[in-house]
C-alpha cells in the first residue's frame, strides 16, 4: 500500500509542476481527469511543501519551450509522413482496381484464349 501511495504522491507533484509551468488547470483535469479545484489544492500544497523551489526558473522554462517546440516539429513530421502513406496506399488501391476491371466483372481476361479454334 505505501507503493501505491508514493506513486499518487508522485502524479500529484507532476501535475503541481506543470501547473507551476503555465499549463492551464482545465486541460491538467481533463488530462488527469480531477477536477480544477482539485488541481488547485495540489499545487497550493506543493508550494507550501517546496517554498521557493516550487517555481521553475527562467532557464527550466526556456528549455522546456524549446523542447515542446522540437516535440511539435517531430509530431507534425510525423502527420506528413502518414498522411503521405495514406494517400500512396489510396493510390495503389485505385492502381490495382484499374489493372483488373475485366475479371471484375466476370468476363474473361485478355490473356485466356478465346473460344475460337483455329484448326
Amino acid at each position: 500500500m505505501r507503493q501505491r501511495n508514493q506513486v499518487f504522491e508522485e502524479v500529484r507533484n507532476k501535475v503541481a509542476q506543470e501547473a507551476l509551468a503555465g499549463i492551464r488547470t482545465g486541460v491538467l483535469a481533463r488530462k488527469y481527469d480531477v477536477s480544477p479545484k482539485t488541481i488547485r489544492n495540489w499545487v497550493r500544497e506543493y508550494q507550501e511543501k517546496m517554498g521557493d523551489d516550487a517555481l521553475p526558473t527562467i532557464d527550466q522554462r526556456i528549455d522546456d519551450a524549446k523542447r515542446l517546440a522540437e516535440l511539435e516539429a517531430k509530431y507534425d513530421q510525423a502527420l506528413k509522413a502518414l498522411g503521405e502513406k495514406e494517400l500512396e496506399n489510396k493510390i495503389l488501391q485505385e492502381l490495382v482496381k484499374k489493372t483488373r476491371p475485366a475479371s471484375m466483372n466476370g468476363l474473361p481476361s485478355p490473356n485466356h484464349s478465346s473460344s475460337r479454334d483455329t484448326r
